[in-house]
């Protein structure tokens, strides 16, 4: 995620227990990143339209709470940019996608969602962009600017420090771009403050990149995790500390961890969590998501936990889905519902969308794979069905959190897995 802008976001905080990788995305900017910011006429010119004062109509953005200001601090520190930016599968990714829509952002108006340091907005300057507005609620929009002006863009690139709820544009933009994924994609994510970005400023045919996301889930056997953190309580240096197991598995597998896996501790093909199309998905969709699932068995092997993973697709508002509808997720599989077997999407072609994947057989990414383990493996046989459902939804106590709600059965038995993503 590459800067804060406001709706439903979450730090990715350092992290040095469990599977979670230390010293990762921290906090971000201050209480000034809650004011309004107003870009003046004397920077562009003013280009109102009919959406005006409709936007004067509607209510009046959500309040900048502590947890905001606290989200906001997290950015402020270079070390999660770095992190970022030093992640080549996705910023490569980022700069081939502008480039693929050259044609589209060049002599047009774009909104950078999130802008970070600014250099998701630099690459659209560079392809030719008329007009870039950088907006981040962080503290790091100060370094932005300096960049920008370092890179003599000063003219195209405005930065805007605030929230999207909260900055004026007046003028209506041709294209949004915005690393605003998390952890599971929509932990700790942007989304909603690019959704906010969509219905304020962006012009009917525009740009979103990218313009599609999908979550997906598959079980996961990984042995060599298990042994080193629970098995190794069962001889220390000759002596029996077994009864350290329970305390081991609470501390190791309470939380969602964050780890790389292969694709060959994944036992079957994934299961499509939920398809987002950035075109049309509302606020309210990201609330709950909810979703049953049933896979079989591609092998004989302990089944440790579930993994999710996710990918982003980078093309025009014409070709906008991932996935075909009949791949979509159902609530309430029957009896004789099939067995997931949706492979991941694959570029064999530089005409076929871009896609950027987390995926455990794709080059490694910041954000790995999100893990969910069992506390106690089951052993599966090869073809054995595992079948359930999983809610990912906001948390009540703050919304920046995710709860997890995994319920799974396998071979005659069924249980329940509770987290939550903090």
């Amino acid at each position: 995620m590459s800067g804060s802008t406001g709706v439903g976001n979450v730090p990715r905080q350092q992290q040095t227990s469990g599977g979670r990788r230390g010293g990762s995305r921290g906090r971000r900017g201050g209480r000034r990143s809650c004011e309004v910011f107003r870009a003046s006429e004397s920077q562009h010119p003013q280009q109102k339209g009919a959406s005006d004062d409709q936007q004067d109509l509607k209510s009046p953005p959500p309040a900048c709470t502590d947890f905001d200001v606290a989200y906001f601090e997290a950015y402020a520190h270079i070390g999660i940019h770095e992190e970022m930016i030093k992640d080549h599968v996705r910023t490569e990714a980022y700069r081939d996608a502008v480039m693929q829509h050259q044609s589209f952002i060049q002599g047009r108006v774009v909104v950078d969602v999130g802008c970070g340091t600014g250099i998701l907005s630099i690459f659209c300057a560079q392809a030719g962009a008329k007009r870039v507005y950088a907006v981040d609620a962080s503290a790091i929009a100060v370094q932005a600017k300096e960049v920008v002006k370092a890179n003599n863009l000063a003219e195209t690139v405005i930065v805007l420090h605030g929230r999207v709820e909260d900055v004026e544009i007046d003028e209506q933009v041709d294209v949004i771009i915005s690393e605003w994924m998390g952890y599971t994609l929509l932990y700790e994510s942007m989304l909603g403050s690019v959704i906010t970005a969509r219905d304020r400023w962006l012009k009917h045919g525009g740009l979103i990149l990218p313009c599609a996301a999908t979550l997906y889930l598959a079980p996961i056997t990984h042995p060599d995790r298990y042994n080193d953190s629970i098995d190794f309580w069962r001889n220390v240096y000759g002596i029996d500390m077994s009864a350290m197991l329970p305390v081991a598995k609470q501390c190791a597998f309470e939380e969602p961890c964050v780890e790389t896996i292969t694709g060959e501790n994944v036992l079957t093909w994934p299961h499509v969590v939920k398809h987002v199309d950035c075109y049309t998905i509302q606020l309210n969709e990201l609330e709950s998501v909810s979703t049953r699932y049933k896979f079989q068995s591609m092998m004989r092997a302990p089944l440790h936990g579930f993994a999710f993973w996710f990918d982003v697709e980078f093309s025009g508002p014409a070709n906008s889905s991932i996935i075909t509808p009949s791949q979509s997720p159902l609530i309430g599989l029957s009896d004789d519902d099939p067995v997931d077997d949706i492979p991941s999407k694959k570029r064999t072609n530089p005409n076929e969308p871009l896609v950027l994947s987390t995926a455990p057989e794709d080059p490694p990414t910041h954000w790995q794979q999100t893990l969910i383990y069992l506390y106690d493996p089951i052993e599966v046989e090869q073809d054995q069905i595992i079948e359930g459902s999983v809610t990912l939804s906001q948390s009540k106590e703050n919304r920046r959190f995710m709860n997890i709600h995994l319920q799974y059965s396998s071979g005659g038995r069924s249980f329940v897995k509770e987290s939550v993503f903090r």
